[in-house]
């Protein structure tokens, strides 16, 4: 098995490197004839959008906040879960999740590494 450091050290030289071709793409893109036009029309629907969003959401009123509520409450069950099957798993006890269908569902474990302040 190779050296996790050494791995680390190939991942930050892959990310340089494709830093340095996006920079190299945007550059191109700037000088591009139309880009620039096209850049400005986008920006100008993606405020229109925002503005109809926000009328529909201000007409819909409580059942719009109903949907943020919602969104909520599940985010904070679904950190409930994954807290209770990290416990689990410490403890060497099996996860078993089904929905109404009978579907088994298995936890999936990511590590990320982030720079220590």
């Amino acid at each position: 098995m190779q050296d996790i450091q050494e791995i680390f050290n190939k991942v930050k030289e892959i990310k340089k490197e494709q830093k340095d071709i996006r920079e190299e793409y945007k550059d191109m893109l700037a000088q591009a004839d139309d880009y620039e036009v096209i850049v400005d029309k986008a920006t100008e629907l993606r405020e229109k959008k925002k503005q109809l969003e926000a009328i529909v959401q201000q007409k819909m009123g409580m059942r719009w906040q109903r949907m943020e509520d919602l969104k909520l409450e599940i985010e904070k069950l679904n950190e409930m879960i994954s807290d209770i099957a990290i416990t689990s798993v410490a403890e060497g006890k099996p996860i078993s999740i089904t929905d109404e269908y009978e579907n088994e569902y298995e936890p999936v474990y990511k590590v990320v590494f982030r720079k220590v302040k």
